[in-house]
C-alpha cells in the first residue's frame, strides 16, 4: 500500500493552554487527490488547515496529541517557512493579498528570492490560468473584486511551487458564476502541475463538486467521512450540508437529534 502525502492522526489543537478546538482528528491525502473538509463555523476546519501549514502559532495555539506527517515528514508545531519550504502552502480565507501592492508586485513579493527569470517565468504562468489578472497586474490588489483577490491568493501561492495546496473556504462571498469559474481553474491547475488539494468549505455543494474525498468536522471531531459519490447521496449530508438555508447550517450531531424528536413526535 502506498503512503498517503499527507496522514493526519488523531491530532488535539489547544489555543491558549484552555481551549481544546480539535479533539482527535484524523484525515489523509493522497498523491493528486482532491480532499474537502466541511462544516459549519467554529467545526475546527480552519484551526486543521493552520496546523497542517505551520500557522497555528499565529493563533496562540500547538497541536498537543497525535501526528501530522507529509512525506514521512513530521509537521507538529513547525514554523509557516519550514512547512512551505516542505512544499505545503495556504491559501487563507482573510489576508490573500496586499491590497497596497499591484497585482503584478503581490506575485513578485510571493518569490522574491528567485532570480529574475524565473520570476517573470511564474508570472506568465499565472496569467495563463487568471487571464483576468494579466488585464490587471498594474492595479493596486486592493481595488480588485473578491474573486480577482481569490485568484491573486491562488496565484501568489502557485509561484512558490507547492505539492499540496491547502484553500480555505474558496466560495466564501462570491457570485456562483464566479465560483465556478474558479473551480474550472484550480482543477485545470490541479492537473496541469499535478497538484493534492486539500478544501476547507461551508459550501458543500462546491466541495462535493471538486473532491475525491470528503470530511465533515463538527465540534472538534469528524462526524462522517466517505468518497465525494456517497456524501453526495447520504442523506445526512443532503439534508442538512445540500439542503440551504437554516437547516444547513446545523451542526451535524444537533441535525441529527433534531431529526430523531421529529420523528418520535410525528
Amino acid at each position: 500500500m502506498i503512503d498517503p502525502l499527507l496522514a493526519v492522526d488523531r491530532i488535539e489543537v489547544v489555543y491558549k493552554r484552555v481551549i481544546r478546538a480539535l479533539r482527535g482528528v484524523s484525515l489523509k491525502v493522497a498523491k493528486g487527490q482532491t480532499v474537502a473538509i466541511l462544516g459549519a463555523n467554529g467545526a475546527g476546519k480552519t484551526t486543521t488547515l493552520r496546523a497542517i501549514s505551520g500557522f497555528i502559532g499565529l493563533d496562540v495555539a500547538q497541536v498537543t496529541a497525535g501526528t501530522i506527517l507529509y512525506k514521512g515528514e513530521h509537521l507538529e508545531n513547525r514554523l509557516p517557512h519550514q512547512c512551505t519550504k516542505l512544499g505545503i502552502s495556504i491559501v487563507p480565507e482573510r489576508d490573500k493579498v496586499f491590497p497596497n501592492l499591484t497585482v503584478s508586485e503581490n506575485l513578485a513579493v510571493a518569490q522574491s528570492r528567485l532570480p529574475a527569470a524565473e520570476r517573470r517565468r511564474s508570472e506568465a504562468m499565472v496569467f495563463q490560468f487568471f487571464p483576468a489578472l494579466a488585464a490587471r497586474r498594474s492595479s493596486e490588489a486592493g481595488l480588485l473584486s473578491g474573486g480577482e483577490r481569490q485568484m491573486l491568493g491562488i496565484g501568489a501561492k502557485l509561484v512558490s511551487g507547492p505539492e499540496l495546496l491547502l484553500v480555505d473556504e474558496l466560495s466564501l462571498g462570491l457570485a456562483p458564476l464566479i465560483v465556478q469559474e474558479l473551480i474550472a481553474r484550480l482543477l485545470q491547475i490541479k492537473q496541469q502541475l499535478g497538484l493534492s488539494l486539500l478544501l476547507v468549505e461551508q459550501n458543500a455543494a462546491v466541495a462535493l463538486q471538486m473532491a475525491d474525498y470528503a470530511y465533515v468536522l463538527e465540534n472538534g471531531q469528524i462526524a462522517i467521512e466517505g468518497d465525494a459519490q456517497s456524501m453526495r447521496h447520504n442523506p445526512h449530508i443532503q439534508e442538512y450540508y445540500l439542503g440551504g438555508g437554516a437547516e444547513a447550517r446545523r451542526n451535524y450531531r444537533n441535525a441529527r437529534a433534531h431529526r430523531l424528536t421529529r420523528d418520535i413526535h410525528a
